[in-house]
């Protein structure tokens, strides 16, 4: 398995977010007289919308919640956050967190719903890698991003060993993966490589990766996806897209599905995937870098991290906010954070669960993905091209790329003219 190395002298932990100081314990004044305690009758509802999956290992944080709270209970359903009744609380995909807060729903802020419970919010500092959809404009947190994850490279370790690929020395550039996905079609495999979350993974992280902007201006924010670099990373799946090396199955995750059955023997998705590929798929999975160009300026760089994030509605009682406040302190507990990462496969959220999951010899291979994913983001100090933007994550704008992207592998233009058409749209807010 290649991993990119870590600078010697520097701690894993180090490296995540460049300082061990969580957030500040955000607590209730020391002359405020301490709220009442919830009744343990106090029950809140918790909403997702991740699958089936991912909706088993949410259930064993809620179990365990519940098993021990004092306070009240948690009730966890799979059901739209913006339909019917308002939860309380609310796992909210990264791309509908704009409209979670443009929404007629009404949330609170986490910062404040852990202020006003006296609970200390006890995650680590928001790095200028994890996309800012969930933050205030003064950098306080709305939500808690339960779910980060960035792009790595997934492998059907028996199908690679076939074809005669080296799993020690697997490629970091997409050149040298041409070579390989050409042996995996001469080998016999139908769908040598596939993508999953195209969108983020094959225009929003490639940029970062290469250290080129995928927005500029700023404050006011401008779409900047049409350089040198980005044209050329298009055009060259465009060609493997054509020449069968890459295959498209859709703007979400269906690639994953065409991975697990042995379909496609390479996936590009969300490291988050790893627990979920490796539960299904009946070969051993490998985990890889995300490949970057190697004639772009400073690449590699950083890639991003995203995902959804657990939001708290406005308007409910003391009791209520007091069980939510103290479902996130349990969350962000140790063991949780362990059992979430091994399980869910989502990146760590606290300082205690990174030094606990870096700590364990015995979950080598189950967080295999994290430290892939780790390592990408933050192996070179974010710069100004590479810096995560939430501009990204409108619906809008997404959709328009996915569009452009398409037609590109459809040979409907090529690729310079079709991203040139999307920075057009998207400027000139024709995102329909």
């Amino acid at each position: 398995m290649h991993a990119i190395p870590f600078r010697a002298g520097q701690s894993l932990l180090v490296s995540l977010f460049f300082t061990l100081t969580a957030l500040p314990v955000l607590a209730a004044p020391a002359k405020k007289a301490p709220a009442a305690a919830p009744a343990a009758s106090t029950r809140i509802e918790l909403t997702h919308q991740l699958g089936a999956d991912t909706g088993e290992q949410i259930a064993r944080i809620v179990e365990r919640f519940n098993a021990q709270s004092k306070v009240g209970q948690i009730s966890l359903s799979d059901r739209p956050w913006g339909e019917g009744t308002q939860p309380q609380l609310a796992i909210i995909a990264d791309t509908d967190n704009e409209a979670a807060v443009l929404s007629g729903r009404h949330f609170k802020p986490l910062w404040r719903v852990m202020k006003d419970a006296g609970e200390p919010l006890q995650a680590l500092p928001v790095p200028r890698f994890m996309v800012p959809s969930a933050l205030d404009a003064a950098g306080h947190p709305l939500a808690l991003p339960v779910g980060l994850s960035t792009p790595v490279v997934f492998f059907n370790k028996d199908a690679l060993t076939k074809a005669g690929a080296d799993l020690g020395a697997l490629p970091k550039s997409w050149n040298e993966w041409q070579d390989v996905l050409g042996k995996l079609y001469q080998s016999g495999v139908g769908c040598p490589m596939t993508v999953s979350q195209p969108v983020s993974t094959l225009l929003e992280n490639a940029s970062a990766w290469n250290n080129q902007s995928f927005v500029t201006g700023g404050k006011s924010e401008q779409i900047a996806v049409n350089g040198l670099i980005q044209v050329k990373h298009i055009a060259k799946m465009s060609t493997w897209y054509k020449s069968r090396y890459l295959h498209y199955f859709g703007r979400g995750d269906e690639a994953e599905a065409h991975f697990t059955s042995g379909e496609c023997a390479v996936l590009v998705g969300p490291s988050a995937a790893f627990p979920g590929l490796v539960r299904t798929a009946a070969f051993p999975v490998g985990v890889s870098s995300y490949p970057y160009h190697d004639d772009a300026y400073g690449a590699p760089q950083n890639t991003w991290a995203d995902g959804p994030a657990l939001w708290v509605a406005a308007g409910r009682s003391a009791a209520e906010y007091k069980l939510a406040a103290a479902f996130v302190r349990f969350w962000l507990a140790p063991q949780n954070q362990v059992d979430w990462q091994v399980n869910a496969g989502f990146l760590p959220l606290s300082a205690a669960g990174l030094i606990a999951t870096q700590s364990s010899k015995l979950l080598k291979e189950e967080l295999q993905a994290q430290r892939v994913a780790i390592a990408q983001l933050t192996y070179k100090p974010v710069s100004s091209a590479s810096a995560a933007s939430a501009y990204a994550h409108r619906a809008g704008v997404r959709r328009v790329l996915a569009e452009e992207m398409e037609d590109v592998f459809a040979d409907k233009k090529p690729a310079k003219q079709g991203l040139d058409d999307a920075v057009q749209r998207i400027r000139s807010g024709r995102l329909n």
